[in-house]
């Protein structure tokens, strides 16, 4: 007898390999053999015209604080994800005296959209540093594997304090501390550093986060950091425009030459800028051909807002007279919003100059569109409001209104901020026929009041390898890309790929009935946050070290996760 034997499925390996019938095999939490397994197992699954895959992993998470209170890292776990690389975008937790915790809260709360209450009810800061919080992270077993990297924004205020607020530049003895925490970081686990160079990066208050100008000396320190501690990677996020494209990366570029250390950055496709992400896609394809890791990250489809008055944000948010009734709950809030005489106040204010949302300025209705059931991330123009406006002879503020306050105030209003600049996705075809490209960037965890991204890998599969309207790619390279292109990034040697003696991660997959749920929102996060949540149908099951995490899409109650450290992965 064995573990579990999936029979007779269609292995689909992560290596890019044409997929092919076989059974799977399992024990002791590896695949002991993929062909005719003749063994019966104390669990079988039947995978007769399913897909077989690795399981998934999602190298772009925030789940930094629900990770310390919940064993169930939704919505990343629904859709396949059996490891998660968390930490990203230079924001944390951790190192962090007492003094510093309401800073270090307020700056996710802003980056992040994870509201202050539940992180101070959920968070019990049984650490400082780093090292601790990784032993903290161990003692709570999950659905899932989950690797940390060390936020560049909690040590820079660890080390600077003020002074990194204020964004002054760091000194020689502050870049040899942020060296050292840094190394003792890796040496404790961690699987690299994060760090953040945008400008859309503030604090709830709306002060820039705290890494936004770090020198080239201070990155460089961190990645000698990295170094020192046996390696790592480094993962950043920037506009690009420091003053241009080409100067930016080429300073990324000799940090990397001189440590030695790999980089991941974001890539998305700006619709103001709708150039510049193929010029550092090609600086990064130029350094790739160099021998130098510097890889993009970059969204399967548009990075989009949700927009409802059941989200955290909507058009109307900055009206005075939508703030007077902004306290009520949703349908009591579409009530009174349905009353002729707020309606017209609310429709004849400035809903611009009002707003505590730094990004409403980039949202034109000429790029909203009704958010339905399939959801459809991919709508043609004529879809938008502004299209529906002009057809219909009106406002497109009043068509807006209008879809806010159906149904009881429970719909939403899908705004793409990136990707959909000529309303398809062309941009994220075009980094999927790049192979120094990473498919990622779902923020598994975070923006839980306005975007539904944790959905990205089951996104991938089902657009890009059945239903994209741009090209459709071959099954195995999306599961690659989804597997073994992703673990390789992080450092994960002993997963993505299907192979006897390999850690036994694995989905069955329906590919044919695959696909999205709407978005809902629901009420379970400390201090009785709400969060969007989203599943999908299709996933017979997924098994994390060798036992079933789930079923049809439901928990099976096992908790096999742990937290990973680096350098102690085989």
């Amino acid at each position: 007898m064995t573990d579990i034997v999936i029979r007779g499925g269609v292995v689909v390996d992560g290596t890019g390999a044409a997929p092919r019938e076989a059974d799977v095999a399992m024990a002791g939490g590896r695949i002991t053999a993929i062909g005719n397994v003749p063994e019966r197992g104390t669990t079988e699954i039947d995978a007769r015209g399913k897909l077989v895959t690795p399981g998934f992993v999602d190298i772009h998470t925030h789940y930094d604080g629900q990770a310390v209170w919940d064993s169930h890292l939704a919505p990343s776990a629904w859709h396949g994800v059996t490891t998660a690389v968390m930490g990203n975008c230079g924001v944390g937790f951790a190192p962090c005296r007492a003094a510093d915790r309401d800073k270090l809260i307020e700056l996710m709360e802003g980056v992040e959209d994870i509201p202050g209450p539940i992180l101070h009810e959920g968070l019990n800061w049984s650490w400082e540093s780093f090292p601790e919080y990784l032993d903290a992270l161990a003692t709570r077993p999950r659905d899932m594997d989950i690797c940390a990297l060390l936020p560049h924004g909690a040590v820079r205020v660890h080390v600077m304090g003020e002074r990194a607020l204020n964004l002054e530049n760091a000194n020689q003895a502050d870049i040899a501390a942020m060296r050292a925490i840094t190394a003792d970081a890796v040496l404790a686990g961690a699987f690299g550093v994060s760090t953040s160079r945008t400008i859309s990066h503030k604090t709830l208050k709306g002060d820039p986060t705290p890494t936004l100008r770090a020198q080239e000396d201070e990155l460089r320190g961190l990645a000698q950091g990295l170094r020192d501690g046996g390696g790592g990677l480094l993962e950043l996020v920037s506009d690009w425009n420091t003053p241009d494209p080409a100067t930016e990366f080429a300073m990324v570029r000799r940090v990397v030459e001189a440590t030695g250390q790999p980089v991941v950055f974001s890539l998305t496709a700006r619709h103001d800028r709708t150039e510049a992400w193929k010029e550092v896609l090609a600086l990064s394809d130029g350094a790739a051909a160099a021998g130098l890791p510097i890889r993009p990250v970059f969204p399967p489809r548009p990075i989009g807002i949700l927009l409802g008055l059941e989200g955290s944000q909507n058009p109307f948010s900055g009206c005075a007279s939508y703030k007077e009734i902004a306290h009520l709950p949703a349908a009591d809030r579409a009530a009174a919003m349905a009353e002729p005489s707020r309606r017209a106040r609310i429709l004849s204010e400035d809903r611009i100059s009002g707003s505590n949302f730094p990004l409403i300025s980039r949202l034109a209705f000429e790029r909203m569109f009704p958010f339905g059931d399939p959801p459809d991330y991919a709508p043609p123009a004529s879809a938008s409001i502004a299209a529906m406006a002009a057809r219909e002879g009106r406002r497109a503020e009043e068509v807006a209104y209008d879809l806010l306050i159906a149904d009881g105030g429970r719909g939403f209003i899908f705004a793409p901020l990136t990707n959909f600049a000529d309303y398809t996705l062309s941009a994220s075809a075009e980094c999927l026929r790049h192979p120094n490209a990473i498919a990622g960037l779902s923020d598994g965890g975070a923006h839980v009041g306005f975007i539904s991204d944790g959905s990205f890998p089951t996104f991938l599969l089902a657009y890009w390898a059945r239903d994209a309207k741009e090209a459709v790619f071959p099954v195995q390279d999306m599961i690659r890309r989804l597997t073994s292109d992703t673990a390789r990034a992080a450092g994960l040697h002993d997963r993505g790929i299907l192979r006897a003696g390999m850690k036994a991660d694995l989905n069955v997959i329906d590919f044919a009935a695959l696909k999205l749920q709407a978005p809902r929102m629901v009420r379970d996060l400390p201090a009785g946050g709400r969060r969007l949540l989203q599943k999908a149908d299709g996933y017979v099951a997924t098994i994390v070290n060798g036992a079933v995490t789930y079923r049809e899409g439901v928990a099976t109650g096992a908790l096999p996760g742990r937290l990973l450290r680096a350098g102690r992965v085989a």
